[in-house]
């Protein structure tokens, strides 16, 4: 049935005791089940799983993945078939706000992994040791539970009173309409294909993943020899090396290649040695998907510009330098961590930036938006009607002074940031929130990355002798601004269906607690088995190393670093030939083509066919990632473009309609898998 809404005039000209009145009257379902045990433990679980594929991600590509459209589904399908099972026994269908408070936890779960692969990760690599998992957890918490109380106050400016978009919340709003109406058989339909989609990519990932076969091979040869597994990993290890896998990228090529003499170079360097090795990732392919053509086609411009073009320059001229060996005998040893560390990463931070700052600040509606509601405008004089169902402000009031009090002292007591600058920080926070919940509200899109330099710049320059200031008060104003927009996203639905604020208050701060449980382990398990306090004492980037691979470029915390680093030369007194003459031309070029490229995309309405922000974004990622997502992106632009007007079409049903279940499915099964085979790789073959 279509949902409620008021119109452009009411919006504009009610005030919001009116607006309240009308909700409360013809939207609210207040009898109906919504925060119950089962919705509470179905997103508490579902969460948790899509925290780890957001971890997994993450890693790879640096962003943090929205999950609120496939928990939906994820929990509608669940619940049919919990119900067409227990209904004999007296089980109830699962409701439309029980979803929808399971969305919101399972959401709020999913977003706990962003300080992980960017503040918190460039922090760890500068200390050059691992954060203790509780400091990682409890910082994690007590940030998330601020966004919160920050959120809530906003909650009846944004959705109650300007009724603000929010377009993804309302999207999944949208879709749990359709799911509980007439139309259900649509939503059982984007289910069976996310499930379908999630196990063909589980699959392939998991006969592609070498950990799981070898270890598959060695349970067999224990079977056989009636030995230890530890006993038959050492004494068959060159056998159990052996194991057949489906390859994951290039490396039988290129290595019967290089047998036959034949190794494709350039500038006497191997494809390889320059990063560049394409591989079957299934993951990438699903967020290329879900990413679409303009930016994976800017990021395949980055990554070719660097990787294939500027690199092979830089090394013929002699200004990237070999680990090891040298160009002209050709046993050159580089590698995409080394050139990117030594020379690459400085132009692409700086296109990243300045596109992120530009695109910021070309919104001067965004910033008017968020401070109007603080001098003059319109005042409610009326009385609260809502009194008995909304968070109480003065939960708020109380909260926010002791909440990031603790915080503070956290950033104080355990990273080491002045207490000055911390209390600095909260009410920095308070200003990026509202200038994140406006871009989220308007948008969509929470200008995370671009706010992150606001703090860094800023208190970089106060305290430049010490990184951890302008990293971790970094980390306290993105979560809290990104938490309390995703918060605001997640009541969007709540509200435009009639549920219960209290309960999704709740319900997003057991998300909180559901994704730090997830991602912190995870985060250990997968990232820093590998650490050696040793060689970490004579190698000043040994937990760096160990944690960016081949496999995991970690994009947002390179970026962190990169412009922590940047700050301490500037007003730090320097670093000596941390920045070459090289590098500062190549900054200086990319920053005007950062600002020119996004100037012509504003401009032109986002026409405009590139992207700078992705552009250098291509040159951060793992060039093989880069490739992955381009060609999930040119898949379904070409799907939509075949069937695009065939508006029956099984073909339009299948990947237009159900374009993002089908994304989320390849992502969630490859995603797990592949975290499945890491974790085999630590835990048993060594």
């Amino acid at each position: 049935m279509a949902i409620p809404t008021l119109n452009d005039e009411q919006i504009r000209t009610w005030s919001r005791e009116q607006k309240d009145r009308w909700w409360l009257e013809n939207v609210y379902r207040g009898s109906m089940p919504q925060l119950t045990l089962r919705s509470a433990m179905t997103g508490f679980i579902l969460g948790g799983l899509l925290s780890a594929t957001n971890l997994y991600v993450g890693a790879k590509t640096g962003w943090t993945l929205g999950v609120g459209l496939t928990s939906v589904i994820l929990a509608f399908a669940m619940f049919k078939v919990h119900h067409a099972l227990l209904h004999r026994f007296g089980a109830k269908d699962m409701t439309i706000l029980e979803n929808n408070a399971m969305q919101s936890i399972a959401t709020a779960a999913g977003y706990m992994t962003g300080p992980l692969i960017s503040g918190m990760a460039a922090y760890m690599w500068i200390e050059n040791k691992p954060m203790p998992w509780w400091q990682m957890f409890w910082f994690n918490v007590v940030l998330s539970v601020l966004g919160v109380l920050v959120a809530f106050p906003m909650k009846r400016r944004f959705i109650n009173d300007e009724q603000q978009p929010f377009p993804e919340g309302r999207a999944c709003g949208v879709v749990l309409d359709t799911l509980y109406t007439s139309a259900a058989a649509v939503g059982i339909f984007k289910a069976k294909a996310l499930a379908v989609a999630a196990l063909v990519a589980g699959f392939i990932q998991f006969i592609s993943g070498e950990a799981y076969l070898k270890a598959l091979h060695a349970l067999y040869l224990v079977g056989k020899t009636g030995t230890s597994l530890g006993e038959v990993l050492d004494k068959f290890k060159d056998q159990i090396a052996k194991t057949w896998h489906l390859p994951h990228n290039l490396d039988p090529l290129y290595a019967w290649m290089a047998s036959k003499g034949t190794e494709p170079r350039l500038a006497n360097v191997t494809l390889k040695q320059l990063g560049i090795n394409p591989a079957l990732d299934l993951a990438m392919i699903g967020a290329g998907g879900l990413m679409g053509i303009r930016s994976a086609s800017s990021m395949l411009i980055g990554g070719v510009l660097n990787f294939v073009v500027i690199v092979p320059w830089m090394i013929a001229i002699g200004e990237i330098v070999p680990k090891s060996g040298s160009v002209e005998a050709g046993d050159a040893v580089f590698g995409r961590t080394h050139i990117l560390n030594t020379w690459a990463l400085w132009w692409g931070i700086v296109m990243m930036v300045t596109a992120s700052m530009v695109a910021l600040f070309a919104k001067p509606e965004v910033f008017a938006e968020a401070f109007k509601g603080l001098f003059g405008g319109k005042k409610d004089t009326g009385k609260d009607v809502l009194k008995d169902i909304e968070v109480p402000l003065w939960i708020s009031w109380i909260g926010i002074p002791i909440v990031g009090a603790v915080g503070v002292w956290m950033a104080h007591d355990w990273f080491g940031v002045s207490w000055v600058f911390g209390a600095l920080a909260i009410p920095m926070i308070i200003v990026l929130t509202l200038i994140a919940a406006s871009s989220t509200g308007m948008t969509g899109i929470t200008p995370t990355g671009s706010l992150s330099k606001i703090p860094q710049f800023i208190f970089g320059a106060a305290d430049p002798k010490h990184p951890p200031t302008n990293l971790m008060t970094g980390v306290m104003c993105v979560e809290v601004a990104s938490n309390a927009s995703n918060l605001l996203m997640d009541i969007k639905p709540g509200y435009m269906l009639g549920g219960k604020p209290r309960h999704q208050a709740w319900g997003h701060t057991i998300g909180i607690v559901a994704g730090s449980l997830a991602s912190t382990p995870l985060f250990f398990a997968l990232f820093m088995s590998g650490y050696k306090p040793e060689e970490a004492a004579t190698d000043k980037n040994h937990l760096q190393s160990v944690m960016v691979t081949d496999q995991f470029a970690f994009p947002s915390a390179v970026q962190w670093k990169g412009v922590s680093d940047l700050v301490t030369s500037i007003f730090g007194g320097g670093q000596g030939t941390l920045l070459t003459q090289s590098i500062i031309i190549s900054m200086v070029i990319a920053c005007v083509v950062g600002l020119v490229f996004e100037i012509a995309r504003i401009k032109s309405r986002n026409k405009f066919p590139l992207s700078p922000l992705a552009i250098g974004l291509g040159v951060v990622v793992p060039f093989e990632s880069t490739l992955a997502m381009f060609a999930g992106a040119l898949f379904f632009w070409f799907m939509h473009r075949r069937y695009h007007a065939k508006k029956e079409s099984t073909g339009h049903k299948l990947w237009i309609d159900t374009h993002e279940p089908i994304c989320a499915g390849i992502i969630a099964g490859a995603a797990l898998i592949g975290i499945g085979d890491v974790i085999v790789k630590v835990f048993v073959l060594k």
